[in-house]
């Protein structure tokens, strides 16, 4: 089945092999793009979808392994399966450790190529998921009041709300009426619920 969301990016100086690997996606419904460089591929307009990188360790100019240093160091985090026919087992750690999905070396199987970018993909998708969702808590968290937002580290520690009320200087039903609005604006449906948004914002919690 076509995946018209999806892209796979291949950067590959040798263009049989660039042109093997498109009609291999191609036979399972993925579409490629091809770059002979890594240079080319920065220099390019990518589409913003669900997608993964092929990439040969040895390229002219910028190797595949500095320029998967180099797009984790500008906030690309896009999944990358490394291919090489000079690989060796210090070059595999070195690329697994930051975040290589695989290494592949030549001539491997289609199948395992095919496996490895299947995993790619869902990888970014899980990630694409995932920065949604903190940005409509982001959202939300921006919404509240300073006081609500105050509150909000109180709340997540277990404290009850007479407790709050005295640290905060405020009567329990204030506290309520604010928790009640935290809980609210940040469409939480339950105390575990605002607890796991405060993990994911990665807010500070006044400890017990």
């Amino acid at each position: 089945m076509t995946q018209p969301e999806t892209r796979v990016f291949v950067v590959e100086d040798d263009p049989s092999m660039s042109i093997a690997l498109k009609n291999l996606l191609k036979s399972v419904g993925l579409q490629a793009q091809l770059f002979a460089s890594a240079q080319e591929f920065m220099k390019s307009e990518r589409p913003d979808v669900v997608s993964c990188l092929i990439l040969d360790v040895r390229l002219p100019g910028i190797s595949g392994l500095d320029l998967q240093r180099e797009l984790s160091r500008i906030g690309i985090h896009i999944p990358i399966i490394f291919i090489t026919a000079h690989g060796d087992i210090p070059m595999s750690v070195r690329a697994m450790k930051a975040g290589a999905v695989e290494f592949l070396t030549k001539p491997f199987r289609d199948q395992d190529l095919l496996d490895a970018i299947q995993v790619a993909l869902e990888r970014d998708r899980e990630r694409r998921v995932g920065e949604t969702q903190l940005a409509t808590l982001q959202t939300r968290f921006q919404s509240l009041t300073n006081r609500e937002r105050e509150l909000f580290s109180w709340v997540v520690s277990g404290r009850p709300n007479k407790e709050i009320a005295i640290e905060l200087g405020m009567s329990e039903i204030t506290v309520k009426v604010h928790r009640g609005n935290l809980m609210r604006k940040m469409q939480a449906a339950s105390f575990a619920d605002l607890v796991r948004m405060a993990s994911d914002l990665k807010l500070p919690y006044t400890k017990v």
